[in-house]
């Protein structure tokens, strides 16, 4: 989708706008769809695969960046601290693998894996695999790398995989939009699909029925010497860039702001493959992105480009309700 394209739907889909109801037609037709294609599923018409590990899928019903990636590392962080040997997929969205499953390492390069996989073996340090048929990436992993359990990094629609646990996120900020699903808005399936997960976790102001997520990332760091690390706070009093290419950019700057940092915002789309020319900017200021633009972004970088790499804070509570969900699944 080109700048263009991403930046009117998404005006669109959350700005409230009445060009929105052009696109309810296609919106009943894709709603037909997608219920046809549940149905097929549930009834066995359409092939699931049941692995032999439990399947723990974190993914959202909204088109747009939640948190999922932070939330899997934490997911990731958790089972290891519990004893598991947990092993990651993902769809590895923007790679141009010749073939697939692909095993993705720290220095997989981020065209042929895609972005948000390469940041997930970087941070967790678990086997990740990638490729669009998440079934074999996933026994890919459980043949060579004897994971015993499985986390999706997305997926919450991807019905060819069964799985024993949902965790889907919201925007605490956006929530579900125009509330239209695609393409008049950003739903993928209705809102009360969320009725049947596990855990719903919104990122930001929660709900009482919704487990909080918050992230904290109060450090910035250099592309070419990431042993080069400095707080936030001393960009404060000078002018930066900083550049999105995000589901939900606003979020990092937001994020930057609660530093009270200033800066010129460069909004681009999600997955988007950077050229020197979209990250080089005729001054001398620093230029402050995030891990996700950082990890493509590595070999045009010069010694002002900075990330921010983000945590996710996760209540005691939804990990110890998580580990128990796991082992009554497992066990049963």
């Amino acid at each position: 989708m080109s700048h263009k394209t991403s930046r009117f739907f998404d005006s669109m889909w959350y700005g409230q706008r009445p060009v929105a109801l052009l696109f309810v037609p296609l919106s009943w037709l894709f709603s037909l769809v997608t219920k046809l294609r549940y149905f097929l599923y549930k009834k066995g018409w359409l092939k699931s695969t049941r692995l032999s590990v439990p399947v723990v899928i974190v993914g959202n019903i909204t088109v747009g960046g939640t948190g999922k990636t932070p939330v899997v590392i934490w997911v990731a962080e958790l089972l290891k601290s519990a004893g598991y040997s947990p092993g990651v997929i993902s769809r590895g969205y923007g790679g141009i693998a010749s073939s697939w499953p692909q095993q993705v390492r720290e220095d997989s390069d981020s065209r042929v894996v895609g972005d948000e996989a390469k940041i997930l073996a970087r941070r967790t340090a678990c086997p990740v695999a990638v490729g669009p048929n998440r079934a074999e990436s996933a026994q890919a992993l459980i043949d060579h790398h004897q994971c015993d359990i499985i986390i999706s990094d997305d997926g919450l629609q991807h019905y060819a995989l069964q799985r024993d646990i949902e965790i889907a996120l919201v925007d605490g900020e956006r929530r579900y939009g125009n509330r239209y699903l695609l393409p008049a808005g950003p739903l993928r399936e209705p809102e009360k699909r969320l009725k049947t997960v596990d855990f719903v976790i919104c990122n930001g102001l929660a709900n009482t029925d919704e487990y909080p997520l918050k992230v904290e990332g109060g450090e910035a760091v250099n592309l070419l010497d990431e042993t080069n690390r400095l707080p936030l706070e001393s960009f404060n009093g000078k002018s930066c860039h900083a550049i999105a290419g995000l589901g939900n950019p606003s979020r990092f700057f937001s994020h930057l702001k609660k530093y009270k940092l200033s800066f010129e915002s460069h909004i681009f789309p999600d997955h988007f493959k950077y050229t020197e020319k979209d990250i080089n900017f005729d001054d001398d200021k620093s230029i402050l992105m995030t891990e996700k633009d950082a990890v493509k972004c590595t070999v045009i970088a010069n010694e002002k480009h900075w990330y921010v790499p983000i945590r996710a804070q996760l209540t005691q509570k939804f990990g110890l309700t998580l580990l128990s969900l796991i082992k009554e699944k497992t066990n049963g």
